[in-house]
C-alpha cells in the first residue's frame, strides 16, 4: 500500500446497482487503505448507511457532501448544466479542495462533461480520453480510448496517442513506449477512412518520452503486447474491445494471473484526477476504482503527465487544479496544432464561444467537452 492521506470524492448514485454496490465497494477500499479518506457525494440516508458498517474510531475519515440529483446512464450530458447533480458536486469538491479526485460508475457522458466544465481541458486537448491498462503476456498496454468519446477524427487519434505514450512512461515507466494504431490489419491502407487518415498521421507526430509509432496493429495485439506499448483506437471500438476481453476471460474461466480487463479507466486531457468505473460495476470493481484514484493521486500521476506532455509538446501555462495544465484548449498548442483547435475543428462552447474559453461556457451555453454520448 502506498503511503500518504488522500481524500476521494465518491459518486454513490453512479452505476447499475448503484447505492448498493457503490457503498460495498467504498466499505472495501475503505477496509484496505487505512491513508485513505472518503467525501461521499448522494443521499444522506445512504451515506449514513455506509458510515453505520464502520467501527466508531474510524467514521471521522468519512464526510458526507449531501447531494439528491443524479445523470441518468441514458441521459444527456447537458444536464450536468442544468441540476444539482452528484458527479458535478464531486468534481466541484475536488475543485474547492475538499478532496483529491473523484470516483463515479455513473454515465461516463455526463462524468467527462462534468470533469470538462469544472477542471478544464489540457491545452490543445479537445477530447479528452479514457486510459485502461490490460496486462499482456509480454507486459502491460495501455489502451485508449475506451469510451471517452465515441466518435473521433484522424487528429483526435493522433492527439490520443501523444496522451497515450505520456501516461505508459509516467505510470509504467516504460522507456520510448511503442505506439500503435488499432487496425484491422497491419498492412498500411489497412482500415476505415478514419485509420487510413490516421496512419501516416500518427507516424508524421511528435511523441513524448522518445515514444515511436510502429504502425498499425490488431486485436491479438493488445493481448500479447510484443508490438505495442500503447495502443490508440476511438472510444467505441475501445470500449467494444475492452468489453470482449471481459467476456473472453469468462468464458476461459478467469483473467490471467496478471490481473483481467480493468473496469475502471483514468481520465486523460482535463486538470484534474478522475476514475471512471464500469456502470455495471461490483464492489470490488469499485474498489478497484477508488485504489486507482488514490494511486493517481499518491503518484501525481495526473501533474506529471501534463508536465511530460508541456516539455515535449505543449507550449503555454501549466498551473491548475490538481498540478495538471489550465484550462482552454486555446492556452497552448500540441504538435502544430492551431490555438483552440484539434488539428481540424474549433473548441469551445458550443454556439462559438471565444477562443481559449475552454471549459468556462457562459450564462446557459454547454460547453463543447467532445462527449458524443
Amino acid at each position: 500500500m502506498e503511503p500518504g492521506t488522500v481524500r476521494i470524492a465518491v459518486d454513490l448514485l453512479g452505476g447499475d446497482e448503484a447505492p448498493a454496490v457503490v457503498v460495498d465497494g467504498a466499505l472495501r477500499a475503505f477496509g484496505a487503505d487505512p491513508d485513505l479518506r472518503l467525501l461521499l457525494v448522494g443521499p444522506v440516508e445512504v451515506a449514513n448507511e455506509l458510515i453505520a458498517a464502520l467501527r466508531p474510531a474510524d467514521r471521522d475519515r468519512v464526510a458526507v457532501r449531501p447531494v439528491r440529483d443524479v445523470v441518468a446512464m441514458n441521459g444527456d450530458p447537458a444536464a450536468i448544466v442544468r441540476s444539482d447533480n452528484t458527479i458535478k458536486a464531486a468534481v466541484a469538491a475536488v475543485v474547492e479542495g475538499a478532496a483529491d479526485a473523484v470516483v463515479s460508475a455513473g454515465a461516463t457522458g455526463g462524468t467527462v462533461t462534468a470533469a470538462v466544465l469544472g477542471f478544464g481541458r489540457w491545452p490543445g486537448v479537445r477530447r479528452p480520453a479514457l486510459v485502461a491498462t490490460l496486462p499482456a503476456v509480454d507486459g502491460p498496454v495501455v489502451l485508449l480510448d475506451v469510451g471517452g468519446s465515441l466518435e473521433a477524427r484522424a487528429a483526435t487519434l493522433a492527439r490520443h496517442a501523444v496522451l497515450g505514450a505520456a501516461y505508459a512512461a509516467v505510470t509504467h515507466g516504460v522507456t520510448a513506449p511503442r505506439v500503435g494504431l488499432l487496425s484491422i490489419g497491419t498492412e498500411p491502407g489497412k482500415g476505415d477512412r478514419i485509420r487510413r487518415a490516421a496512419d501516416p498521421a500518427l507516424a508524421e507526430q511528435a511523441l513524448p518520452a522518445g515514444a515511436r509509432y510502429v504502425g498499425l496493429v490488431e486485436g491479438y495485439d493488445v493481448a500479447f503486447g510484443n508490438r505495442a506499448d500503447v495502443v490508440v483506437t476511438d472510444g467505441f471500438t475501445g470500449n467494444v474491445l475492452l468489453k470482449g476481453i471481459e467476456g473472453a476471460y469468462a468464458m476461459a474461466g478467469g483473467p490471467p494471473a496478471g490481473g483481467g480487463a480493468p473496469r475502471a479507466a483514468t481520465l486523460l486531457g482535463v486538470a484534474g484526477a478522475v476514475v471512471v468505473c464500469h456502470g455495471a460495476a461490483r464492489d470490488d470493481d469499485v474498489a478497484s476504482g477508488i485504489a486507482l484514484a488514490a494511486h493517481l493521486h499518491r503518484r501525481r500521476t495526473i501533474p506529471a503527465v501534463a508536465a511530460l506532455l508541456a516539455e515535449s509538446t505543449v507550449t503555454g501555462p501549466v498551473t491548475g487544479t490538481g498540478g495538471g495544465p489550465v484550462t482552454g484548449t486555446g492556452a497552448g498548442r500540441v504538435a502544430g496544432a492551431e490555438p483552440g483547435q484539434d488539428g481540424g475543428g474549433a473548441a469551445g462552447p458550443v454556439g462559438g464561444a471565444e477562443e481559449g474559453r475552454g471549459s468556462g461556457a457562459g450564462p446557459g451555453r454547454v460547453a463543447d467537452t467532445g462527449v458524443t454520448a
